[in-house]
């Protein structure tokens, strides 16, 4: 009973925050951004640019644009991360709409790109902390990384490069290059909030209930495990241990595997600067 009302309790804290996630990441585009022709980059850039265009709300576009990218990441990353992305640009669609009509807080162009991108950077940082995600071209780079020499992190570059010189055709290139400065302290705001935007991270598990937790990283991540043999130094009992390496999207489904599991495990989880060769691909989950 107290596990199941601990994990209960994990899961509307995950909520809670992924919502607040959502609510920041508005207030950065709402209050900020978009009055002064600032855009992200991203789905929701190209939300943004659409919008303008069309004339028709960015709430619907930031929707509608995501759901393939949702369908797609439904079947190679899992279904709970997808249903956290889903309800977080579900959120974050709505609180655009209530905001829209907010009028923007400064008309000075600089201080909106500062202060949205660190307002959104603190949004978007939080709901990738707790497992979700806004942007559906983070979740094609991560399956791209997998078939390509290139990294997530240089396919999102990419795609964001193309976007923001959209921004400079359609807005100006000065705004253009205010979204950079926009998109650039965003970003970094999201390395300092889930310490480390580094792909891959690896673990280590020590747990009374080894076989348990790897077989639901294999069944639910996808991920190959490695057993190595350790010992208690106070104990001096042999040990088990559980080596994996995920990305950094996956490192909240993680955490919640092994607490399922065992939550007296000890783990440490630290970050790989590379990986290649062996079978760390992911293998498709049915």
């Amino acid at each position: 009973m107290p596990h199941r009302k601990n994990k209960i309790r994990r899961g509307i804290t995950k909520y809670v925050f992924l919502f607040l996630g959502s609510i920041l990441a508005a207030v950065g585009l709402e209050i900020f951004l978009i009055p002064n022709n600032v855009i992200d980059g991203g789905i929701v850039g190209i939300s943004i640019i659409t919008s303008h265009l069309s004339k028709i709300s960015l709430s619907i576009f930031i929707v509608l644009f995501n759901i393939p990218f949702l369908f797609v990441g439904y079947k190679n990353i899992g279904k709970t991360f997808v249903i956290s992305s889903l309800f977080a640009i579900v959120s974050l669609s709505a609180w655009t709409a209530v905001l829209h009509p907010v009028p923007g807080v400064t008309k000075d162009v600089l201080l909106a790109a500062v202060f949205g991108g660190i307002t959104l950077g603190l949004g978007v940082g939080i709901i990738i902390r707790y497992g979700g995600s806004l942007d559906g071209t983070e979740m094609i780079a991560i399956m791209l990384s997998k078939r390509s020499s290139f990294s997530v992190g240089e396919i999102v570059m990419f795609f964001n490069v193309f976007i923001l010189s959209s921004a400079g055709l359609v807005f100006g290139w000065d705004r253009a290059m205010y979204s950079l400065i926009a998109y650039f302290i965003a970003y970094k705001v999201i390395d300092i909030v889930i310490d480390g935007l580094d792909e891959a991270k690896a673990a280590f598990i020590v747990s009374d209930n080894v076989k348990e937790i790897a077989e639901a990283i294999i069944a639910r991540l996808g991920r190959g495990v490695t057993y190595l043999d350790g010992k208690g130094g106070f104990s001096k009992e042999d040990k088990t241990i559980i080596y994996t390496v995920v990305n950094r999207i996956e490192v909240s489904k993680l955490k919640s595997i092994i607490e399922d599991k065992d939550e007296n495990a000890f783990v440490t989880i630290t970050d790989v600067s590379d990986v290649f060769g062996g079978k760390h691909k992911k293998r498709s989950i049915h």
